[in-house]
């Protein structure tokens, strides 16, 4: 049996991770989970990607820590999207929703952050609790202190303490916070909405924020404007960028083709 589920519905892939007991992420796990988001990479015709898990306990716990005791190597093959297939894969320029069913910790809450949004079930709870293991929370730490203010960033780092959504709701890392019997439709509403909307804006957004988190402001602009980011570069000479000021000025909603 497959840890993880898909289900497509026109341009939106939903991936669910389902690994009895807890959706703890193993090697196989997240070698699987990177073909399935490499996959809607690389789809013309997705758009859209939402990211949850199986049941209401566990979003994901991170790392499977029984199979790493068993030999299952921390600093092993994680495939081609690194840790959880998100992390590490490059050129993901669609937009992807997680929907945080319950306890997102460690790395589960390290997948959450790569994500481009997170909904929140009310009773869901997060922490990296990875400082009372004697290992730090590499990912997190280089994410955290860049999404939230820098000194509860390392408040979280440094105590490994837990939080709810709400909390994480004030201080940004949260979308929003959904009842539970309602995150799933609350996902596909959002994904619907993004869906229909213009795809290489999208991919142009998702580079230039990517590289703008290792430049100045003045470095990543010279890089917009002198044509060296190849998504923008892409939307100005498309049909979709005629598209939007045609529909603009007829008053009409646009209808976006992604060429």
């Amino acid at each position: 049996m497959s840890p993880i589920k898909t289900k497509r519905d026109g341009a939106i892939l939903e991936v669910t991770l389902d690994r009895p007991n807890a959706n703890a992420i193993d090697l196989k796990t997240s070698r699987i989970m990177g073909e399935s988001f490499r996959e809607f990479r690389d789809d013309p015709d997705l758009r859209v990607a939402i990211l949850t898990a199986r049941g209401e306990k566990f979003f994901c716990p991170g790392w499977d820590l029984k199979a790493a005791a068993a030999g299952d190597a921390v600093d092993g093959d994680y495939g081609v999207g690194g840790f959880g297939g998100l992390q590490e894969l490059p050129g993901l320029n669609k937009p992807v929703i997680a929907a945080v069913n319950g306890i997102a910790c460690g790395g589960g809450l390290e997948l959450a952050l790569s994500t481009d949004m997170i909904l929140a079930a009310e009773h869901a709870t997060f922490a990296l609790p990875e400082i009372r293991s004697g290992t730090v929370a590499d990912a997190a730490s280089i994410k955290l202190p860049k999404r939230i203010p820098y000194h509860i960033a390392m408040e979280l780092l440094l105590t490994g303490r837990w939080f709810d959504a709400e909390e994480g709701h004030r201080w940004g890392l949260v979308n929003e916070i959904i009842p539970a019997d309602q995150l799933m439709d609350r996902a596909w509403e959002l994904a619907r909405q993004l869906a229909s909307g213009p795809p290489l804006v999208y991919a142009a957004i998702k580079e230039v924020v990517r590289d703008a988190e290792d430049s100045n402001f003045q470095d990543c602009l010279n890089r917009i404007t002198k044509s060296q980011l190849p998504t923008v570069e892409k939307l100005y000479r498309s049909e979709d960028q005629l598209e939007g000021a045609r529909a603009f000025a007829e008053k009409r909603d646009p209808v976006w083709k992604g060429k």
